[in-house]
């Protein structure tokens, strides 16, 4: 059952092959990471998917009626309230990282509820940086924070009108670099694309 009132938005960029370990064409890297990410939003209930991406070809690892939305190539806050801005519908919206093809849904789940108490909540990875940012559209213009921000939730709450508007949920992992591969936990279900692609 999907839902325009809440949005889960995948953002693919180009720094999603930066992760690709040797031997493996970075551009299927990318593809796979993106289509797994995309899958365990497509999966979920009462929320309704969107790509939002700087990358070309995006339509291929869709169901038909997901939404497919082309930004420019930014980065820092600039990307993340652009790709916030270019989303089609919703009143509430996470905006995933694609670099994170194995976070489980239920993560996905706490950042909406978190928000029945704050304006913004931050699902962090675990190594600095952001995996997830959920929010009450439109984006406030206050929350200038981008992905790779050491401390997003710090950021946020001294950027905030007031520090209780800034909301935590748990942290995940995203793939940066190719040793970063190691963190994605072969005991969870789906990132298939991706689990197929790195045993072949």
């Amino acid at each position: 059952m999907l839902t325009e009132d809440r949005v889960v938005a995948v953002l693919v960029t180009p720094s999603v092959a930066d992760a690709a370990p040797p031997g493996v064409d970075a551009a299927d890297f990318l593809t796979a990471v993106a289509e797994d990410a995309y899958e365990l939003v497509a999966g979920l209930d009462f929320v309704s998917p969107v790509v939002v991406t700087s990358v070309p070809g995006m339509e291929e690892i869709v169901w038909p009626g997901t939404p497919v939305v082309e930004i420019p190539d930014l980065s820092g806050s600039a990307l993340v309230e652009a790709a916030f801005a270019a989303l089609p519908y919703g009143r509430q919206a996470v905006l995933l990282s694609a670099d994170a093809p194995d976070l489980p849904p239920l993560l996905i789940g706490k950042l909406f509820r978190e928000l029945g108490r704050a304006r913004i909540a931050v699902c962090p990875d675990t190594g600095g940086g952001t995996v997830a940012f959920a929010a009450h559209l439109p984006y406030p213009d206050w929350a200038a924070v981008g992905f790779d921000d050491l401390d997003p939730v710090k950021a946020l709450r001294a950027s905030a009108p007031g520090s209780r508007m800034v909301a935590r949920g748990p942290g995940w992992h995203r793939l940066r670099t190719p040793g970063d591969i190691r963190l994605l936990d072969p005991g969870l279900e789906g990132w298939d694309n991706t689990r197929a692609l790195l045993s072949s």
